[in-house]
């Protein structure tokens, strides 16, 4: 099953390989053999996928509780193009800034009308980020049937997250990096040794 050069250079033969056939392995001359997983690797493959298998979260607020944050719901219902830039550039996590995914979306809103397809994309990617359960029903469902609920809850979900939706993502990042400094205890140089 192993090539004999192998079993020779290694001083005699070797012992068979415990696990998982992964690939198949190609020596030059025509007679492959494959590669095998150790127990230990199978475990950590293993504990991966479990994770990958977790249950997603809940939101932290419902989608119909816009009365929460009443002023994000009122700007929301006048302009929304300014909460979903908001989120979107916490979403994006600063690639794109707020005036130009509210430009885009007002946009898309102004030719198409079709600005829930736009604005759904980002509810997946959120969810994807902060491991959320797709609830009540599919992203595209939620951002067709309720736009604007679907936008106050995304924001109400990144404000309990810690984010000042008001500054943006780099102003954020900033500001929790100050604030990770500000509590850190200062450091004690040892005193005088002999």
């Amino acid at each position: 099953m192993y090539p004999k050069a192998a079993d020779e250079a290694a001083g005699g033969p070797r012992a068979p390989a415990a696990g998982i056939p992964l690939s198949a392995g190609g020596g030059g001359g025509g007679g492959g053999y494959y590669q095998a997983v150790g127990v230990g690797d199978a475990t950590a493959a293993f504990a991966v996928q479990a994770a990958a298998q977790a249950p997603a979260a809940a939101w932290s607020t419902g989608l119909c509780n816009c009365c929460d944050d009443c002023g994000n719901c009122c700007v929301t219902c006048l302009c929304p193009c300014i909460t979903f830039g908001r989120v979107a550039e916490i979403v994006d996590r600063g690639s794109t800034s707020c005036g130009t995914s509210g430009a885009l979306y007002a946009l898309v809103m102004l030719l198409t009308g079709c600005q829930c397809v736009f604005s759904c994309f980002y509810r997946a990617k959120m969810r994807a980020q902060y491991g959320l359960r797709e609830s009540p029903c599919a992203d595209c469902c939620v951002h067709c049937c309720c736009q604007y609920c679907a936008l106050c809850q995304e924001y109400r979900e990144l404000k309990k997250r810690g984010f000042d939706m008001n500054i943006g993502w780099h102003a954020n990042m900033e500001r929790q990096g100050r604030t990770a400094a500000a509590t850190m205890p200062p450091h004690m140089h040892p005193g005088m040794t002999r």
